[in-house]
């Protein structure tokens, strides 16, 4: 939040809309002159006892001078919020800043502030009060104001756990029949923890009243047979929604009560009863006619599948936020415009709001798409048997965001965090909006269920239609940090499917060693190249030849899942010929029965040119790993473990275009295997099975290593106080700037980094002299913009033992590149000889702050091999990040050079982490190079910028997206 420069204008940033505890939203702004009578309206609306819990004493109606009171506001001293659906408030907060003794104050020296909260009794239990704490919070402490009091009587439980639950630093006394509480409003982990509990428990339930609704329109259902509303309507109907389903077109016939069997009506307003969802298929144009009426009919939300909107350019953008801020108001959220629809298979639901004309097969897989044409492709999948031998039958539920205006692909990782029906998650993004909310959210999702993730638009614009913060970092960076959170990144649709499939069906591997057997010595030799190529531990293929018949596959098979020395195995099988010849259904179920009796462990089969085979394997009753499958000796996770799976088919045909689509709501063939049984992936080529059982391999290492995390190191040298006056007086100066060298060496210093002094030389005689106070040997480096950190052009001198040598070395330099003004050369006390690196930090506007390592030098750069974490930097962090880069076996010893000093690289870099987290002024630190030497670090060369820290939206109060 930015501070006025006048107290008493109109803080409009202080404008937010948010969403509630039940799921609907809520706006919050401040109060101004102009509330007066939406106040009176408000407080009449407000039973006497909660009129006297406010007051402490029956108090009917407002007085004109109460009115005024709580209608003008000087947004320093006095603030008032009101909580707002449409017009109407709902609850209002207001704090006055008190002095000693509790008398009203003014200006920065008073730091205290008395609260007080009412909620209209009609939206009591909807988590109003706690949404207007956090937002008066950070308005107070926008204000200078570090400490809230408040009195409450003690019959007014429900307001005093209002301020207990909220996570602050508490002191509570009881004096005169009154309870008085005093906190602190700086943000605590517990009051952060308790922010991020609320919100997701607020945004999942929006999210479930859209995918689970009671009641259903359709608006827009043309009149005659076609048509995108129409569609819609037979696909819900069709798919057997359990809820009221209802048609809206207002063109059909005053006596017209049905269409398609299905009540129909003009308007949603003139539907006798509640409706949950709307799905809007009307003109773009007609939409906010649409809308208005939803609102007022108390439609909880929109699934907006019209197009014309943003992704349309300029016009279309107006009309999308005009869109956003209508539905808003009424406290609807939307998902779309230009939306595919939505799916939910849950028996209880059965939900087809979508273009796909088939109801997709019940499972544990969620699929989130931004992009219709994506979910097309990948629903045409997964509706049928199979949809291929990389196909994922089994599906929980579908979103397809279109232009993502409002609900987001964080909503519905909210949603599936908690969501038992869904085990595995997919997620094709074009986009994300807050990389910073995303990042953490995936951390959390990704230690309990695996989440898989393919980004289109990588190298370019995100789509027309997406509202995208603007980011400094390359995608690299941005997919490694990914990584770090415990996502699954992967490249392609097709590895999307391929790892979803053998995530949703199989337990984690316990580690990297890979058993192959098969009847194709060149197929199993393909397999373990590709297993080398990935970094994993295969051993040599098991040949069962040509010959082998069903009962060596599994014999062979029970052999390797009872070998301890293997986490995983693959299977190859191609076509056999012959009077013995395996057939298709034997062998898959010999592999399957196999499998089952050792279900700790991994199986996947490559096969060529066996549709039956795959056909046969992914039959199977459930997509979540059974009860007693551990993926290793010791109990690492496994991927969504269930109580009580719900039965789903997983088929894989090797041919789409020959596989029936199954009867709607069909959710277990009559072929399939006895219950408790995994169905087994099959893939059609060696190299996608193995690219994700790698998949598979680091992210079950990634869970280990996640129930274990690391802690943020303290350094008593650290003097985070002197740094802070310094920043605070170089800031001073002017709003952003990069550091003197003199500078750069204090702050740095004030964290434990010392940079090797350089002197200047702009002539011999100068160089010399610093030589002379500095003591030899020295090196002499050009500094200029163009020979900087480049050793391989010539501009550095090293070991330089006397004056005589510096003085050659220094007529060298200028008769090769110019002038010493060009080449700007300093002098610098040689440091021990070791490995060059770089550590450099970076505020991303989107991402937050980011670290990065790696070797100096131009090969490095032209490799892009560096390495990054989010910032804080934990010890556990910096140890695998100095191992992350290709090029790390130079600091460990490579070819029999001398391992560097790992340890006191790892904690320079922590120390970095902390200035920069300690400090958000601190919006870029580079170092280089940064000498790793046998012994001890020695830091060549430092840079740093300055700026007033960016707004950290992650730690003020929980707010939708503006429009």
């Amino acid at each position: 939040m930015q501070t006025s420069s006048d107290r008493h204008e109109y803080p409009a940033h202080w404008e937010a809309d948010v969403v509630l505890r039940d799921g609907g939203t809520a706006r919050i702004r401040p109060i101004t002159a102009d509330d007066a009578e939406r106040l009176v309206s408000f407080y009449e609306q407000v039973s006497d006892e909660s009129k006297y819990y406010r007051f402490f004493a029956p108090y009917p109606r407002l007085s004109a001078k109460d009115v005024h009171r709580f209608t003008h506001h000087d947004f320093v001293d006095r603030v008032g919020l009101a909580a707002t659906v449409g017009d109407d408030f709902i609850g209002t907060v207001r704090y006055d800043r008190i002095g000693a003794g509790g008398r009203p104050a003014t200006g920065a020296e008073a730091d205290e502030a008395e609260v007080a909260f009412l909620v209209q009794d009609a939206h009591q239990g909807r988590g109003v009060a706690s949404a207007l704490l956090e937002h008066i919070a950070a308005v107070a402490r926008e204000r200078g104001i570090r400490r809230f009091a408040a009195e409450v009587l003690p019959a007014n439980t429900k307001m005093i756990k209002v301020f207990t639950d909220a996570g602050y630093t508490q002191k509570r006394s009881f004096e005169d029949g009154v309870v008085r509480l005093e906190f602190g409003l700086e943000p605590t982990d517990r009051s952060l923890a308790v922010q991020y509990a609320r919100e997701q428990r607020a945004e999942a339930r929006s999210v479930q009243r859209l995918l689970a609704p009671g009641a259903v329109a359709v608006i827009g259902t043309g009149r005659t047979p076609g048509g995108v509303g129409r569609s819609i309507l037979g696909n819900i109907r069709d798919g057997g929604f359990t809820g009221r389903l209802y048609a809206v077109n207002g063109a059909l016939p005053e006596g017209q009560k049905e269409l398609d069997g299905v009540p129909a009506f003009r308007s949603v307003r003139d539907i006798d009863g509640p409706v949950d969802v709307a799905v809007v298929a009307v003109p773009a144009e007609r939409v906010p006619e649409v809308v208005a009426e939803c609102g007022e009919h108390d439609v909880q939300g929109l699934v907006v599948v019209s197009a014309g909107y943003a992704e349309s350019g300029p016009e279309g953008r107006d009309r999308q936020r005009a869109l956003v801020r209508q539905a808003r108001s009424y406290g609807m959220r939307i998902i779309g415009p230009n939306s595919f629809g939505v799916i939910n298979t849950a028996p209880e639901v059965r939900l087809n709001a979508s273009l796909a004309p088939e109801m997709p097969r019940a499972g544990r897989i969620g699929l989130f798409a931004q992009s219709g044409a994506i979910g097309v492709a990948l629903l045409s999948r997964l509706h049928r048997r199979g949809g291929g031998v990389t196909g994922v039958t089994g599906l929980s539920t579908f979103v397809s965001s279109g232009n993502r205006a409002d609900v987001s692909g964080n909503d519905v990782l909210q949603y599936w965090y908690e969501d038992a029906d869904t085990d595995v998650a997919l997620m094709y993004l074009e986009s994300i909006g807050n990389p910073r909310k995303f990042t953490r959210l995936a951390r959390r999702t990704a230690a309990a269920k695996p989440l898989v993730v393919v980004q289109g638009a990588r190298h370019g614009a995100g789509p027309r239609g997406h509202a995208v913060r603007a980011t400094q970092l390359p995608h690299a960076t941005v997919s490694a940090l990914l990584r770090q959170a415990g996502v699954i990144r992967v490249d392609t649709i097709t590895d999307l499917v391929d790892a979803g499939l053998l995530l949703a069906r199989q337990p984690l591997p316990a580690g990297p060693r890979v058993a192959i057997l098969g009847n194709s010595e060149s197929l199993g030799l393909l397999t373990y190249d590709a297993c080398l190529a990935k970094g994993l531990r295969p051993h040599p293929p098991q040949d069962l030849t040509t010959a082998a018949s069903a009962a060596d596959f599994h014999a062979a098979l029970s052999r390797a899942l009872a070998d301890d020395s293997s986490d995983a195995v693959v299977v190859t099988a191609i076509p056999s010929v012959g009077e013995g010849s395996v057939g298709d259904a034997a062998l898959a179920e010999a592999l399957r029965s196999a499998a089952a009796e050792r279900p700790t462990k991994p199986v996947l089969v490559v096969h060529v040119e066996l549709g039956g085979l795959a056909e046969a394997l992914s039959a199977a009753t459930s997509t979540a790993p059974q009860p007693g499958a551990a993926s290793g000796p010791d109990p690492a996770p496994r991927t969504g473990e269930r109580a009580e799976p719900r039965p789903v088919d997983e088929g894989a045909p090797a041919d789409d275009k020959d596989a029936p689509a199954p009867p709607p709501g069909d959710a277990r063939p009559d072929d399939a295997p006895p219950e408790g049984t995994h169905p087994l992936p099959a893939y059609p080529a060696a190299e996608r099975a193995v690219r994700a059982l790698a998949q598979a391999v680091a992210y079950g290492q990634w869970r280990r290593d996640a129930a274990e995390p690391g802690k943020v190191p303290e350094y008593e040298d650290i003097d985070e106080r002197g740094a802070a006056t310094l920043i605070d007086g170089l800031l001073a100066r002017g709003q952003g700037l990069s550091l003197t060298t003199d500078a750069t060496c204090e702050l740095l210093a004030a964290y434990g980094v010392h940079v090797h002094r350089a002197l200047p030389a702009p002539t011999p005689d100068a160089a010399a002299e610093a030589a002379r106070a500095l003591g030899h040997p020295v090196a002499l480096k050009a500094t200029a913009p163009h020979l900087r950190h480049r050793a391989d052009l010539g501009g550095v001198r090293l070991d330089l033992a006397d004056e005589e040598q510096l003085r050659r070395a220094y007529a060298e330099l200028t008769e090769l590149f110019g002038s010493p003004e060009e080449l700007r050369p300093v002098v610098q006390r040689m440091a021990p000889r070791g490995v060059d690196t770089v550590v450099r930090a970076v505020i991303d506007p989107a991402a937050g702050a980011v670290l990065s390592f790696g070797l100096a030098g131009a090969a490095s750069q032209l490799l892009g091999d560096m390495a990054h974490r989010l910032i804080p930097v934990t010890d556990r962090d910096a140890t695998s990040l100095v191992r992350s880069i290709r090029t790390a076996p130079l600091l460990f010893g490579w070819r029999g050079s001398a391992p560097v000093d790992t340890p006191a690289l790892e904690e320079l870099m922590l120390r970095v982490s902390r200035l920069v987290h300690d400090h958000p002024e601190v919006v870029a630190v580079t170092l280089e190079p940064v000498v790793v030497a046998p012994h001890g670090v020695s830091v060549l060369g430092a840079s740093v910028r300055l700026a007033p820290p960016p707004a950290r939206d992650d730690l003020g109060p929980r707010t939708l997206p503006a429009y």
